[in-house]
């Protein structure tokens, strides 16, 4: 046995050459380069190089470069994207597509509707977007009770075999706010059904909080009524639901352009669930795109920890010194 110096460690070994030491080391000697007392052993010599008592070794590989993984779970599913978007109001469902991929999302949301019974070969969205290739997350919308949400969802499980799923109840027709008496009623059945829902709700910390304890497994506040594009109305409780969850929080509804989407990550949400902020642009594919890069922004700004804020100015520059 030889004493050695591999990678800054002392380390015995009774190889002879290295590629010796190389394949007891259980490494690949077509994947790694190797140094020797400061000179670089060519790959296809490895074998012809004689290692000695005292000899200083650098072994190095490729390694993924780059941004630390950024990753985000929610009820075992991992998802690198922190954008999620819908299937609604686009021109066809190629456009849809074309606007997904742009996105980068990895999740969609799917209505629940019933099979055009008198056309049977018209075209679907799985014709288009491959559920296994994309995550569907089936929703509740259009659904006013809870039991009208627990039956569909129970629908969509069968269909799919979905267990991960958005809920919302909503209140009534022309603000689309959620019922939440309703919404925690479903909740809780689902969950005790074996469901994963994520679930749609006022922005209040609350009753997030009673969501997340009646088995929500993600809580997605509005930012401002369904389809309105207002933006976030109300960032100090959407911050609010953040600090106190320990589930995914993800803004839904009311994003209208891509400053919104990065204010929502900047807040410190997990991510962002929007619709017609993209379909109803003058081009949603490249609104898709901006979306995107808006989230990922956002989600920068937000993990690098933003400059305080002051009442007063404060030059970048100093003033002493000056001519």
């Amino acid at each position: 046995m030889i004493a050695l110096t591999i990678n800054g460690e002392s380390r015995k070994t009774s190889a002879s050459t290295l590629s010796e030491l190389v394949r007891e080391l259980d490494l690949d000697p077509e994947k790694v380069a190797v140094e020797q007392n400061g000179t670089i052993a060519p790959r296809s010599e490895l074998a012809n190089h004689r290692i000695g008592e005292g000899d200083t070794l650098e072994i190095v590989h490729f390694v993924g470069g780059g941004q630390q993984d950024d990753s985000w779970t929610v009820a075992g599913h991992t998802f690198t994207s922190r954008l999620i978007v819908g299937t609604g109001k686009y021109t066809d469902f190629a456009q849809n597509a074309a606007a997904l991929e742009a996105s980068g999302a990895q999740i969609v949301t799917v209505a629940v509707r019933r099979v055009n019974v008198s056309d049977p070969k018209a075209p679907m969205l799985t014709d288009h977007i491959d559920p296994k290739k994309v995550t569907y997350l089936p929703n509740t919308a259009g659904c006013f009770t809870a039991d009208e949400a627990i039956r569909t969802l129970r629908l969509a499980r069968e269909a799919g075999g979905w267990d991960l799923v958005k809920l919302e109840v909503l209140g009534e027709a022309r603000t689309l706010y959620p019922d939440m008496r309703e919404t925690l009623k479903a909740t809780e059945v689902l969950a005790g059904e074996g469901f994963h829902p994520m679930v749609y709700c006022v922005d209040d910390p609350i009753a997030a909080k009673q969501l997340e304890d009646a088995g929500a497994v993600a809580v997605m506040p509005l930012g401002a009524p369904i389809g309105s594009g207002l933006g976030i109305q109300n960032r100090v409780t959407i911050r609010l639901i953040v600090e106190g969850a320990k589930v995914p929080v993800l803004v839904d509804a009311g994003v209208g352009t891509a400053s919104d989407a990065a204010v929502a990550m900047e807040l410190g949400c997990d991510g962002v669930l929007m619709n017609t902020a993209i379909a109803e642009a003058k081009d949603p594919i490249r609104m898709a795109r901006a979306m995107k890069l808006a989230v990922e922004a956002g989600r920068e700004a937000y993990l690098s920890g933003r400059m305080a804020m002051r009442k007063y100015a404060d030059p970048s520059s100093p003033l002493a010194g000056l001519i």
